[in-house]
């Protein structure tokens, strides 16, 4: 991926649920938003050094993020994949002792690059 400069497209993270987690599994809405929080601190410590990164880390009231939802575990599984074959960025987040992960979290990366990747993906709500 090519370095784009904020003036160009704003930074954001995407993080993304799984749906499931709240219904048959049973899961809180807190205990799947500490998810989506363990893979969004994650990615930004895992790529800290990155470019995209500092800057996102320069204004700290204005970082961005989206929160997306897939229905279940494989949905997860395919984006990771997809992801991956892109050279995007990111951290899986498999919950322990359960070891199923549960999200995952992208760097930061401009707007403009990144959001094709998520567009077939639903805002959490």
């Amino acid at each position: 991926m090519a370095s784009v400069s904020l003036s160009t497209s704003k930074l954001v993270q995407y993080i993304v649920v799984r749906r499931d987690l709240l219904g048959t599994a049973g899961w809180s809405l807190g205990a799947l938003i500490a998810q989506a929080c363990h893979a969004s601190t994650a990615a930004l410590y895992l790529y800290h050094d990155h470019t995209h990164t500092q800057e996102y880390y320069s204004d700290l009231d204005r970082m961005h993020k989206v929160i997306l939802e897939v229905s279940n575990e494989s949905a997860l599984k395919e984006l990771s994949v997809k992801l991956t074959a892109n050279e995007i960025e990111f951290k899986l987040w498999v919950e322990q002792p359960e070891n199923y992960p549960t999200s995952l979290a992208t760097r930061p990366y401009p707007q403009n690059l990144i959001k094709p990747m998520f567009t077939a993906l639903k805002l959490f709500k």
